[in-house]
Protein backbone atom coordinates (compact mmCIF):
# COMPACT_ATOMS: atom_id res chain seq x y z
CA UNK A 1 0.00 0.00 0.00
CA UNK A 2 1.55 3.59 -1.27
CA UNK A 3 4.79 2.02 -0.99
CA UNK A 4 4.54 2.19 3.07
CA UNK A 5 6.70 -1.00 5.01
CA UNK A 6 7.54 -0.92 8.64
CA UNK A 7 11.31 -2.86 7.61
CA UNK A 8 13.87 -1.88 10.27
CA UNK A 9 17.43 -0.88 9.23
CA UNK A 10 20.62 -0.35 11.25
CA UNK A 11 23.31 2.46 9.37
CA UNK A 12 26.41 1.29 7.77
CA UNK A 13 27.23 4.66 7.67
CA UNK A 14 26.61 8.18 8.66
CA UNK A 15 24.33 9.68 6.61
CA UNK A 16 22.79 12.89 5.50
CA UNK A 17 18.84 13.20 6.58
CA UNK A 18 16.78 16.04 6.62
CA UNK A 19 13.67 15.90 9.94
CA UNK A 20 10.49 16.12 8.48
CA UNK A 21 8.45 18.32 8.85
CA UNK A 22 11.01 21.23 9.69
CA UNK A 23 13.34 20.60 6.85
CA UNK A 24 17.08 20.90 8.96
CA UNK A 25 19.55 18.72 7.38
CA UNK A 26 21.59 16.78 10.03
CA UNK A 27 23.59 13.46 9.91
CA UNK A 28 22.59 10.36 11.28
CA UNK A 29 25.74 8.49 12.77
CA UNK A 30 26.19 4.64 11.96
CA UNK A 31 25.21 1.72 14.04
CA UNK A 32 21.50 4.27 14.20
CA UNK A 33 18.40 2.08 13.93
CA UNK A 34 15.24 2.59 13.04
CA UNK A 35 12.08 1.45 11.06
CA UNK A 36 12.09 2.73 6.48
CA UNK A 37 8.28 3.93 6.71
CA UNK A 38 7.92 4.65 3.26
CA UNK A 39 10.32 3.68 0.08
CA UNK A 40 8.95 6.01 -2.94
CA UNK A 41 10.68 6.95 -6.02
CA UNK A 42 13.83 6.24 -4.87
CA UNK A 43 14.12 8.07 -1.06
CA UNK A 44 13.18 7.12 2.04
CA UNK A 45 11.62 8.27 5.11
CA UNK A 46 12.59 6.71 7.86
CA UNK A 47 11.59 6.65 11.72
CA UNK A 48 14.14 6.79 14.46
CA UNK A 49 13.72 7.69 18.12
CA UNK A 50 9.98 9.37 17.71
CA UNK A 51 11.27 11.39 15.05
CA UNK A 52 10.90 11.11 11.05
CA UNK A 53 13.87 11.46 8.03
CA UNK A 54 14.07 11.85 4.57
CA UNK A 55 17.02 10.04 2.91
CA UNK A 56 18.05 10.51 -0.37
CA UNK A 57 17.83 7.58 -2.84
CA UNK A 58 21.73 7.75 -3.26
CA UNK A 59 22.59 7.00 0.03
CA UNK A 60 20.46 3.93 -0.26
CA UNK A 61 23.52 1.78 0.52
CA UNK A 62 23.30 3.35 3.69
CA UNK A 63 20.14 1.70 4.41
CA UNK A 64 21.46 -1.53 3.05
CA UNK A 65 19.32 -0.74 0.29
CA UNK A 66 20.57 -0.31 -4.14
CA UNK A 67 21.08 3.13 -4.69
CA UNK A 68 19.05 4.53 -7.67
CA UNK A 69 21.23 4.59 -11.26
CA UNK A 70 20.38 7.47 -13.04
CA UNK A 71 18.05 7.63 -15.72
CA UNK A 72 19.05 6.37 -19.42
CA UNK A 73 17.90 8.83 -22.27
CA UNK A 74 17.58 7.39 -26.45
CA UNK A 75 20.37 8.30 -28.19
CA UNK A 76 20.98 11.76 -30.13
CA UNK A 77 17.85 12.65 -27.59
CA UNK A 78 15.57 15.27 -28.46
CA UNK A 79 14.98 18.11 -26.37
CA UNK A 80 11.11 16.82 -26.38
CA UNK A 81 13.05 13.50 -25.19
CA UNK A 82 14.33 15.36 -22.29
CA UNK A 83 11.60 16.68 -21.15
CA UNK A 84 9.52 13.71 -21.26
CA UNK A 85 12.52 11.86 -18.79
CA UNK A 86 12.18 15.46 -16.68
CA UNK A 87 8.65 15.05 -16.34
CA UNK A 88 9.18 11.12 -15.50
CA UNK A 89 12.50 11.89 -12.84
CA UNK A 90 9.41 14.36 -10.63
CA UNK A 91 7.26 11.72 -10.48
CA UNK A 92 9.92 10.26 -8.54
CA UNK A 93 9.31 13.24 -6.01
CA UNK A 94 7.07 12.76 -3.36
CA UNK A 95 5.90 15.15 -0.34
CA UNK A 96 7.59 12.44 2.44
CA UNK A 97 4.01 13.12 4.31
CA UNK A 98 1.79 12.43 1.31
CA UNK A 99 2.44 9.11 -0.94
CA UNK A 100 1.97 11.10 -3.62
CA UNK A 101 4.36 12.64 -6.46
CA UNK A 102 4.49 15.84 -7.14
CA UNK A 103 3.06 15.64 -10.83
CA UNK A 104 0.03 14.11 -9.51
CA UNK A 105 -0.40 16.34 -6.80
CA UNK A 106 -0.14 19.60 -9.44
CA UNK A 107 3.11 21.48 -7.64
CA UNK A 108 4.96 21.67 -11.02
CA UNK A 109 3.70 24.35 -12.81
CA UNK A 110 6.67 24.70 -15.48
CA UNK A 111 8.69 22.61 -16.96
CA UNK A 112 11.64 24.54 -19.70
CA UNK A 113 14.40 23.15 -21.43
CA UNK A 114 16.60 25.12 -23.12
CA UNK A 115 19.13 23.54 -25.80
CA UNK A 116 22.75 25.35 -25.43
CA UNK A 117 23.78 24.56 -28.51
CA UNK A 118 26.80 21.73 -28.07
CA UNK A 119 24.33 19.09 -26.72
CA UNK A 120 24.02 20.16 -23.14
CA UNK A 121 20.97 21.78 -21.64
CA UNK A 122 19.26 23.77 -19.43
CA UNK A 123 16.16 23.17 -17.32
CA UNK A 124 14.09 25.66 -15.72
CA UNK A 125 10.91 24.19 -13.35
CA UNK A 126 8.84 26.23 -11.13
CA UNK A 127 6.93 24.65 -8.57
CA UNK A 128 4.70 25.50 -5.45
CA UNK A 129 3.71 23.54 -2.34
CA UNK A 130 0.67 22.34 -1.28
CA UNK A 131 0.77 25.11 1.73
CA UNK A 132 2.87 28.34 1.48
CA UNK A 133 4.59 27.48 5.32
CA UNK A 134 5.71 23.60 4.70
CA UNK A 135 8.57 23.29 5.84
CA UNK A 136 9.75 20.30 3.28
CA UNK A 137 9.37 23.30 0.78
CA UNK A 138 13.38 23.35 -0.17
CA UNK A 139 13.66 19.69 0.63
CA UNK A 140 10.95 19.01 -2.29
CA UNK A 141 12.87 21.18 -4.52
CA UNK A 142 16.34 20.05 -3.57
CA UNK A 143 14.84 16.69 -4.43
CA UNK A 144 13.70 17.88 -8.05
CA UNK A 145 16.55 19.63 -8.68
CA UNK A 146 18.65 16.35 -7.81
CA UNK A 147 16.99 13.92 -9.75
CA UNK A 148 16.76 16.37 -12.86
CA UNK A 149 20.57 17.31 -12.73
CA UNK A 150 21.28 13.42 -12.79
CA UNK A 151 19.60 13.29 -16.36
CA UNK A 152 22.67 12.77 -19.47
CA UNK A 153 22.81 16.18 -21.03
CA UNK A 154 21.59 18.75 -18.43
CA UNK A 155 24.26 20.62 -16.91
CA UNK A 156 22.12 23.23 -15.06
CA UNK A 157 18.73 23.03 -13.82
CA UNK A 158 17.04 26.13 -11.68
CA UNK A 159 14.29 24.99 -9.40
CA UNK A 160 11.60 27.90 -7.92
CA UNK A 161 9.45 27.71 -5.74
CA UNK A 162 6.33 30.01 -6.40
CA UNK A 163 3.02 30.64 -5.04
CA UNK A 164 0.71 32.35 -7.87
CA UNK A 165 -1.98 30.69 -8.65
CA UNK A 166 -1.49 29.26 -4.79
CA UNK A 167 -2.30 24.75 -5.35
CA UNK A 168 -5.73 23.61 -4.35
CA UNK A 169 -6.82 19.99 -4.48
CA UNK A 170 -8.30 20.78 -7.92
CA UNK A 171 -4.85 20.72 -9.27
CA UNK A 172 -4.66 17.19 -8.08
CA UNK A 173 -5.17 14.73 -11.08
CA UNK A 174 -8.01 12.47 -10.52
CA UNK A 175 -5.45 9.44 -9.76
CA UNK A 176 -4.15 11.40 -6.49
CA UNK A 177 -7.66 12.72 -5.18
CA UNK A 178 -8.33 8.56 -5.65
CA UNK A 179 -5.55 8.20 -3.82
CA UNK A 180 -6.10 10.25 -0.67
CA UNK A 181 -9.82 10.02 -0.82
CA UNK A 182 -9.99 13.92 -1.81
CA UNK A 183 -13.05 12.76 -4.55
Amino acid sequence: MFGHTNEPFTLTRDVPAVIIPAGEELTLREGTSGFITQALGGSFTVYVEGNLFRVSGIDADALGKEPVPPPKIPENATDADIQAVIWEQLKTCYDPEIPVDIVNLGLVYRCDVTPLGNGDRSVAVEMTLTAPGCGMGEVLVADAREKIAIIPTIIDVSVELVFDPPWNVGMMSEEARLQTGLM
